[in-house]
């Protein structure tokens, strides 16, 4: 009790302080750099990884991108291109005046060049930069180039994604908080029974939301997704908690004429049950950080932070605002607008093998169609953006009018000989799915000395250590044809030089898929692991875990196996996500559930009744956690035009409904079911004696 009194006396000066911590908290948030590159999260030892940073160590550069310019005189594109060159960060801009002047006829060009750099109405230039892909003055590059080029250009490559991505995120973010803000609140308004204490509930989760998202400043940087997710996840996740104190607090008023006697023993209550509420929720997002692909990590870590934040400010910051404005709030109390659950709860118990028999025809096709979710995900980060968006169109522009659907880059040691060089050139073009490969030797040819090529094109294919060399492929990012070609293309260049490497998007995304198909099996493994020792340490028993974690891994598979039946596919980091998030957010319904089981069988209730008692008095709290869950994230669902965070708010707002029926309706008949063994297997039930046959509740 002495932490919860001292938290009563100080109230004022913790909501000064819990004030003025804000300011600091949006400077924080503010300072963030925010990451829209889902490459970045790649292990730092892949040769993909390593490749890149040795293409800007070697040649000072990191992005590059194809433009394509349509109906312009070529006197107009030379022009341009000087005007490109002179953006910042551009390196290198190649056309046909870096090899030729314009006085001399294109035609003049090796037929193969200029087929592939030219069609009727269109030409195109290669553009290199002097920064990576998602810095943050490449995108600024990008904006410029597009500035300058006006409507007849179109500009390509990763980089022309991520700031795409950036643009509409910043856009959509504070629509998205509005959203599970109103959302929440009218779930709020229509479930619990003050109509005052919604909005004090979100200004106190408001403000842990802030320090949350302020703290990040010492992460260095956050993606775009955790910053997107986080305070919609927070607002939903620890909103129970605020509504276990206020019901706790509501008790106690009634017990205790003095409120800061009855918010004591509140506080000290609720710290006691959100502290074992809240470890299997933390436990579900550090799962995410054993995923070695680091998004798993950002988002864990910032979510994990944003939970605890919501346990502390539930037990310091709210029971001060409550009692700040507890005149108020008695005022505006009224009459809960939920039926009573006694009937209901009736019927769920007296027709328990009915639920168990649909719980057995479900299961196989839910986890069937989990499965094929899994193989069915896409990992073009292209295809989360709307079909109206510059980088979209640009990349249908360069599918369609040059046939190249993605560009690989190739680093041969300088030291390789020439012939060597010529005859793996050979080699990849013979390659499926190879359109050209674009090198000194295909531009400038293999006998013109280093000394006659143009310096702006010799600085860009060759360094004082490697060659590079672009190779254009017909074949999409993330394909299984061009992760086949990517193979072949590593198996070639090894042969003739093992240090060689292939980098760029296409191999990048080949090793994201290799890298999260490990992870998928990991998180779920190491979450389950992780709560199934939290709810057998809380429950004390070895049967009742492995039960919750049945019924909710049953809502996962219905949630994730949906998409599969719909014919849905999903980015390819929901999955991994939601199958985590959903456990870990949602196994508390079950939690409650089964802990009033116990209660009641040992206080001893036959099974029958202490299930039915459990159920009625769960239920609830269960719809109002659920609700909670599904208005914060539904609207976000609905208005996010970025497939990725549609996606995973769609998932989520789904598992909390699917999880919460499956609970409700699922869970009470394997109690019954099982309660033999649960009594035997759980250390404070032994001692019940055997149920004597009650077929239903009256």
């Amino acid at each position: 009790m002495r932490f919860s009194k001292t938290v009563v006396k100080l109230r004022i000066p913790i909501l000064i302080l819990a004030v003025l911590l804000m300011i600091p908290s949006v400077m924080g948030m503010a300072a963030t750099r925010i990451n829209y590159d889902m490459l970045d999260y790649l292990p730092a030892d892949m040769d993909t990884v390593i490749g890149q940073k040795e293409l800007m160590d070697d040649f000072g550069k990191g992005a590059f991108s194809f433009i394509i310019v349509e109906n312009m005189k070529n006197k107009d594109v030379a022009a341009l291109k000087e005007r490109i060159e002179q953006v910042d960060h551009v390196d290198t801009v190649i056309w046909y005046d870096s090899l030729m002047d314009l006085s001399v006829p294109m035609q003049l060009l090796p037929d193969k060049i200029w087929n592939e750099f030219n069609t009727e109405n269109s030409t195109m230039m290669a553009v290199f930069f002097d920064t990576a892909t998602s810095e943050d003055e490449t995108m600024d590059s990008i904006r410029a180039i597009r500035e300058v080029c006006g409507e007849q250009c179109y500009v390509s490559g990763m980089s022309a994604l991520v700031t795409d991505l950036k643009d509409l995120c910043e856009k959509e973010e504070p629509i998205y908080v509005g959203l599970a803000v109103l959302l929440a609140l009218a779930a709020m308004l229509l479930l619990l029974d003050n109509w005052l204490i919604p909005f004090v509930f979100l200004a106190s989760i408001g403000m842990m939301i802030l320090l949350n998202m302020g703290s990040n400043y010492f992460l260095g940087e956050i993606s775009y997704i955790t910053k997107a997710l986080s305070a919609v996840l927070q607002l939903a996740v620890t909103m129970d908690y605020s509504i276990f104190l206020w019901h706790s607090y509501s008790e106690q008023r009634l017990i205790f004429k003095d409120n800061k006697k009855a918010m004591a023993v509140a506080v000290q209550q609720t710290l006691t049950s959100v502290i074992g509420s809240s470890i299997t929720t933390v436990a579900g997002f550090i799962a995410l950080c054993f995923m070695t692909f680091t998004m798993g990590r950002d988002l864990g870590i910032v979510m994990a932070k944003g939970v605890l934040l919501g346990v502390v400010g539930c037990v310091t910051v709210l029971p001060a605002m409550i009692l700040l404005l507890d005149k108020p709030l008695q005022k505006a109390n009224h009459r809960s607008l939920m039926p009573s659950m006694n009937r209901f709860s009736r019927g769920v118990v007296n027709k328990y093998i009915l639920f168990l028999i649909i719980f057995a025809i479900i299961l196989i096709p839910a986890y069937m169609g989990y499965e094929k979710t899994n193989d069915e995900v896409y990992y073009d980060m292209g295809e989360c953006l709307p079909e109206d968006m510059a980088y979209v169109t640009a990349n249908h522009k360069l599918t369609d009018e040059f046939d190249i659907a993605s560009t690989h880059m190739v680093l041969v040691n300088r030291s390789t000989p020439a012939r060597d060089v010529r005859s793996m050139i050979r080699e990849m073009e013979q390659v499926d799915g190879v359109k050209y490969i674009l090198g000194l030797e295909s531009i400038v040819g293999c006998r013109i000395p280093d000394a006659m090529i143009p310096d702006e094109i010799l600085s860009a294919m060759k360094s004082d250590n490697a060659e590079l060399m672009l190779v254009n492929s017909e074949y999409k990012v993330a394909s299984d044809e061009v992760n086949r070609q990517i193979d072949q293309l590593n198996t070639i260049l090894k042969k003739y030089d093992k240090d060689g490497m292939l980098i760029g998007e296409a191999p990048c995304m080949k090793d994201m898929i290799e890298t999260t198909a490990h992870d998928f099996k990991v998180v779920n493994a190491v979450s389950i692991l992780a709560i199934f020792i939290i709810i057998a340490l809380v429950e004390k028993s070895f049967t009742l875990p492995i039960i919750l974690i049945v019924v909710i891994e049953t809502a996962i598979f219905i949630n994730l196996g949906l998409p599969h039946y719909l014919g849905q596919s999903l980015p390819f980091i929901a999955p991994i996500c939601i199958s985590t998030i959903q456990l870990g957010a949602t196994v508390d319904y079950a939690i409650l559930m089964t802990t009033r089981y116990k209660t009641e069988r040992i206080a001893g209730n036959e099974k029958n009744r202490a299930v039915y008692i459990a159920l009625a008095t769960s239920i609830p709290s269960i719809i109002v956690s659920g609700m909670g869950l599904f208005a914060a994230t539904f609207g976000v669902a609905l208005y996010s035009e970025i497939d990725i965070i549609r996606s995973m708010c769609m998932l989520m707002a789904r598992g909390a409904v699917v999880s919460m029926i499956c609970v409700v309706l699922i869970l009470p008949a394997l109690l019954l079911l099982c309660d033999a063994p649960i009594r035997v297997s759980t250390l404070d039930m032994r001692k019940i004696s055997k149920s004597k046959k009650e077929d239903s509740i009256q």
